[in-house]
């Protein structure tokens, strides 16, 4: 057995997850608490010497291997959020990723594009590695109790990680000031770490629903022409719903164009280019009821099949001269000094599904939405509204 990299905890919560057990399961088979099981895991206590046996031959391992000194991880499986690209190709192995837990599963989030860099490349928590043969028992299914929409074996990929592994609050959705919240949850006592998987709408909702985060962020229009009052509704076992910011949303364009720009018709008029966003993605959809309201045909909208990964993509192919005008967020379209058309006001708020709603990294989330430096930030942007920040509206 390989030994297990970090701290006693970081090892026995590797260790469980690599078997497919929930911390109840091991508590069963090694006659503890399950109390005592997350207790070693958070960090909070270390194991007596019956408590670490009977761990330890519960998982198959010496006591040695489990809460000894190590340096070297065994593969873990992971699901990941999205299609992994590695050296080898799609899905193959050497694939960059973070890897984090969520409820009683690792998710892997790949580092490819935007979500690789910031100024400077992002540190990966993880590898992707060849799975064991069917069989071999190294790459047991992930354990499935508490984690909604768990898929099997097939959907898990195999993650050498890099490093000990803490406890991370992964959130999914397109708001660039989401990764502000990364400063005040490692200010916590016990910090939590950030992961942030940039993406519409739509997709943040689908991987809340399959377990895979522990927040959605979301701006869609209802029905009724309100924002998100439906998102929690579509997540199985229900959902909160939490203010974070609100925006004008509409066509960042370049500045020398401001006077002559004045909406969507007069981008088509004037034959200018658009850079659109992802299908699922609040944006698009915003462009297509404007194309329809004004009677336009998409196909005499140049740019129209572009896509774009989020507010500041757009922002940025605008201001390099790749497109005319995009659908954007104001604070986006002001961060690159472009010029601004409103079309819509939004609320883009944090859906938090219930499954998770009572865990640390959700609790943690909750404590720093009211922080002050978290608003001071936040209100430092231009076009930003955070009347309903951390206000719960669901």
């Amino acid at each position: 057995m390989t030994e297990i990299p970090g701290t006693t905890g970081d090892r026995l919560r590797l260790a469980r997850l690599a078997h497919g057990f929930s911390q109840q399961q091991l508590a069963g088979m090694a006659g503890v608490s399950r109390q005592a099981v997350s207790a070693v895991e958070a960090g909070h206590s270390d194991p007596s010497l019956r408590v670490a046996f009977a761990l330890a031959q519960a998982l198959g391992m010496t006591v040695e291997e489990l809460f000894g000194p190590g340096d070297v991880a065994q593969p873990v499986p992971a699901v990941p959020v999205a299609p992994l690209d590695g050296p080898g190709g799609p899905g193959g192995p050497g694939g960059r990723v973070l890897l984090a837990p969520v409820g009683d599963r690792f998710v892997a989030l790949p580092l490819r594009g935007d979500a690789a860099a910031d100024m400077g490349f992002v540190a990966a928590g993880g590898l992707a590695v060849p799975a064991a043969p069917a069989g071999a028992g190294e790459m047991a299914r992930p354990g499935a109790a508490g984690a909604p929409g768990a898929p099997g074996a097939a959907g898990a990929i195999a993650v050498r990680p890099i490093g000990p592994l803490r406890p991370t609050l992964v959130v999914a959705g397109c708001d660039p000031a989401l990764p502000l919240l990364a400063a005040p949850l490692a200010l916590l006592d016990p910090p939590v770490a950030f992961a942030w998987w940039p993406c519409g709408s739509r997709e943040a909702l689908r991987l809340a629903a399959a377990g895979l985060v522990h927040v959605a962020g979301v701006h869609l229009r209802d029905a009724e022409g309100g924002y998100n009052a439906t998102a929690a509704s579509e997540l199985p076992g229900g959902a909160e719903v939490v203010g974070f910011t609100a925006w004008r949303e509409g066509l960042a364009i370049r500045p020398e164009l401001a006077g002559a720009v004045t909406g969507l018709d007069s981008v088509v008029k004037l034959g200018h280019r658009v850079v659109n966003r992802e299908p699922g993605a609040e944006a698009r959809r915003l462009l297509d009821r404007e194309l329809g309201r004004l009677g336009i045909d998409p196909a005499e909208l140049s740019g129209y099949d572009s896509r774009a990964a989020g507010h500041l993509q757009v922002a940025s192919a605008v201001a390099a001269g790749l497109a005319d005008a995009g659908v954007a967020s104001e604070p986006a379209a002001r961060a690159y000094g472009l010029g601004f058309v409103p079309l819509a006001d939004e609320r883009f708020d944090l859906v938090l599904p219930g499954a998770y709603l009572g865990s640390r990294e959700v609790q943690g989330l909750l404590r720093v939405l009211a922080s002050r430096w978290l608003l001071a930030q936040l209100a430092s942007l231009p076009g930003y509204d955070l009347a309903t920040c951390g206000d719960r509206v669901r």
